[in-house]
């Protein structure tokens, strides 16, 4: 009984091993892929939404105001 139990600890502490060592270096390699795409792919500065498409700030704010005023007014 007691050389079962030895064994299934023994494998027990393998398969735990072989998974950390899986992990470990699937870790490495995804950062190593992170900086190799960072290098030949980098990313390219963008405009945010509202600049891009030329909207009014102004025309947004009163937007927003009507919508606060028409939910106001329904209470």
């Amino acid at each position: 009984m007691e050389n079962m139990v030895a064994e299934s600890f023994k494998y027990m502490i393998l398969g735990m091993g072989i998974v950390f060592v899986f992990l470990y270096i699937m870790v490495l390699v995804l950062q190593l892929q992170a900086k190799l795409i960072a290098k030949y792919f980098p990313e390219k500065p963008t405009k945010t939404s509202g600049e891009a498409a030329g909207i009014d700030k102004k025309k947004v704010a009163a937007a927003i105001a009507a919508i606060q005023h028409h939910k106001n007014s329904r209470k």
